[in-house]
């Protein structure tokens, strides 16, 4: 067993010869010898637990460590269900865009920056369009402009082979 693992040395598995051991009411006992230590948590039905292995003498508890894992390994659960994932989403634009199609775009943008998403644009330049990337630059001002009101531009257009991408992230209410 180690530490990595988020698993502590328990009963016969520390090898310290003497240790400081708090007890199961979290009163502190003092410095022990370890087979002292291993009768007081062996007569109350618990365990020695190792909690600090690196202080000299180490620190041990007398707990019951299957509860402890438990509870442990429970508040990672409700953390984890806490935390909040923020999803990159993507609208894709061409250099010769309609205004139709631009306002729906925009429309789907504006919805996933208020689901709290993040927002990559992307514009691709097909053909000779490489060699009016002036043009791309525009459509990703408009895009700019329109959805000021809903997030803050992370990371400017920023050309890429045939791709330009910006990211935007949405304000904070």
């Amino acid at each position: 067993m180690n530490i990595s693992t988020k698993d502590l040395n328990i009963n016969e598995h520390i090898r310290a010869k003497s240790v400081r051991l708090i007890d199961d009411k979290g009163e502190q006992i003092g410095v022990v010898g370890i087979k002292q230590a291993l009768d007081m948590a062996y007569d109350r039905d618990l365990d020695l637990v190792e909690m600090s292995a690196k202080s000299d003498p180490p620190v041990c508890k007398i707990m019951d460590y299957g509860k402890y894992r438990f509870e442990r390994d429970k508040k990672e659960r409700e953390s984890r269900k806490k935390a909040v994932v923020v999803e990159v989403k993507e609208v894709k634009f061409s250099c010769k865009i309609g205004d139709h199609d631009f306002n729906t775009k925009i429309r789907h943008a504006i919805r996933f920056l208020e689901a709290g998403n993040r927002l990559k644009v992307s514009l691709m330049f097909s053909g000779r369009e490489m060699q009016h990337t002036d043009l791309g630059l525009g459509v990703m001002k408009r895009v700019e402009e329109a959805i000021s009101d809903y997030g803050v531009v992370e990371k400017k257009p920023n050309l890429e082979g045939r791709f330009m991408t910006m990211f935007v992230a949405p304000k904070t209410k």
